[in-house]
């Protein structure tokens, strides 16, 4: 008996042996993370899907669900591999195709074509193709009509905006192209796909509110990832608690409101206002990474919890998340404000920033602010700024920078341009070039020895605090530095507040030296 061979699964994908085997103990873990084809179907399915395992010699693996497309294969209408978490893949890996794929996520496709996602990535149109064709086994194009097809699916089911607003708002340009590609996709009009969701499924949304379930990979520490929220909440601009979180942000329709909430049955929901529907597609890609939705906790876990002076922490928090940004602009700058400040502090400026340049917007369920561009902040951050003169001016040229193109930011950026190039500009250094790789790219491998909170918890937790100590100690703990960092961090004295619930805090809880 001969296997079929996998089709576009890239240089560190496991093997066909490995990928059967998880198929066959129906390992929920690995779902988003590859789609099994069966020839004598015609269908593809998640790793976990409850129906027989099929024969060796009847399957193929995809690395993405847009290749089983291509080849001519529907999704499975038991498991719904489409309502699976992302793949973790797309930010461990940092090539051309992983770089490409978090760009789709974020709509530049539908945005900007084709043409525009090559010359974000600095190829050619044609040789972009070719490379995500033969890693991934689907262009450029497929891979945004499944990403699209994926949107759609999530609406029908768990909203109920009309056919047309759903077809819209998952970026699609007609009706007939979104019917057809729900049909091919699914093997089903939308009508039948909608009448297919369970009566739990519909959201507790207002009027003019869309409100969804996050696919999460589990475990998943809530409790540190609403902590961080809040602890770092811009005023104005963000509010958190110990079960929610929401914000005011730009995207490139207009402004949007959206909170992220733990409800009471233990899912992860988003509820949202949007300027344009089009715009939802975006935000979802960008909430995901904001709360680092794709990650293999499971794997982390298992890698960090090798080592027994970190073995506690891990047994203690597991599924400890990274967070991201929703914002690469906005991010850079914030790591800006915040350097050698507490996060008291550096909440205050930044809310004072938002108080007097910020736009103010009703999009949501009480006005707010919108965080100010780098346009409006390299004019007049003078005029609200305070502190070292150099470090101002600073902050002021990355924001012209940015105003005017010379410096770009991006989920697309290719790690080490992306810290070569904050690294050239005046006032940035290596823990604010590299914490902005951990938050905007989420590279899991940065170490921050210059962190004094991140050292203080390796104190805490019995590991050597010095920065170099702290360095070639944590060496060990690659590909998942970035996650020890998380570890480190929890483990400092000064954030323990952040995870206690609302009750137990102190009314005015330390203020801690973690970044901004």
């Amino acid at each position: 008996m001969t296997p079929t061979a996998d089709a576009g699964t890239g240089p560190l994908a496991p093997g066909f042996t490995e990928r059967y085997r998880v198929i066959q103990s129906r390992d929920r873990r690995f779902d988003g993370q590859f789609v099994t084809a069966v020839r004598s179907t015609r269908i593809y399915c998640r790793p976990s899907c409850p129906a027989r395992t099929p024969l060796e010699q009847n399957v193929t693996f995809y690395a993405t669900s847009a290749a089983a497309h291509e080849a001519g294969y529907r999704a499975c209408k038991r498991c719904l591999p489409e309502a699976a978490p992302g793949s973790p893949m797309w930010d461990v890996r940092s090539d051309v195709a992983a770089r490409a794929m978090r760009l789709i996520a974020d709509g530049v496709v539908d945005r900007e074509g084709v043409p525009g996602l090559a010359s974000r990535l600095g190829y050619s149109s044609r040789h972009l193709t070719r490379v995500l064709a033969a890693e991934l086994g689907a262009g450029p194009l497929a891979l945004a009509r499944a990403h699209r097809a994926h949107t759609a699916r999530a609406l029908l089911v768990g909203t109920d905006l009309s056919s047309a607003d759903v077809a819209f708002s998952s970026g699609f340009s007609s009706i007939r192209q979104f019917t057809e590609t729900i049909g091919e996709v699914f093997g089903m009009p939308p009508s039948a796909l909608r009448a297919r969701r369970p009566s739990s499924a519909h959201g507790e949304a207002s009027a003019g509110e869309i409100d969804l379930a996050l696919p999460v990979r589990g475990p998943i520490d809530t409790v540190g990832l609403f902590g961080w929220m809040r602890a770092h909440a811009i005023p104005g601009v963000e509010a958190g608690d110990d079960r929610s979180f929401s914000r005011v942000v730009r995207l490139p329709g207009g402004p949007v409101w959206f909170e992220v909430r733990l409800a009471d049955d233990g899912r992860l929901r988003l509820r949202a206002r949007l300027s344009t529907l089009a715009d939802l597609g975006t935000l979802i890609s960008r909430v995901r990474r904001l709360f680092d939705l794709d990650a293999d906790p499971l794997a982390v876990d298992e890698a960090l919890a090798q080592h027994p002076e970190l073995a506690p922490a891990v047994a203690a928090i597991p599924g400890v998340r990274v967070p991201g940004a929703v914002d690469p602009d906005e991010m850079l700058l914030r790591a800006m404000i915040g350097q050698q400040i507490s996060v008291a502090s550096a909440r205050t400026m930044q809310g004072r920033l938002a108080a007097e340049l910020g736009e103010s917007v009703d999009i949501g369920p009480a006005p707010s602010i919108l965080f100010p561009p780098p346009a409006v902040i390299a004019e007049r951050g003078l005029e609200v700024l305070r502190g070292p003169a150099a470090r101002m001016r600073a902050i002021v040229e990355a924001a012209a920078a940015l105003a005017d193109g010379s410096l770009t930011l991006g989920p697309g950026d290719d790690r080490v341009e992306q810290r070569e190039r904050l690294l050239a500009m005046r006032g940035i250094g290596p823990w604010t070039a590299d914490y902005v790789r951990m938050r905007v790219l989420g590279h899991p491998d940065v170490l921050l020895p210059g962190d004094v909170a991140a050292r203080a918890g390796a104190a805490a937790l019995g590991l050597p605090s010095d920065p170099a100590g702290f360095t070639a100690w944590s060496e060990r703990l690659a590909p998942w530095r970035s996650y020890a960092m998380a570890h480190y961090w929890y483990a400092a004295p000064v954030t323990q507040a952040w995870r206690s619930p609302a009750a137990a805090r102190p009314v005015r809880p330390p203020e801690s030296e973690m970044p901004a």
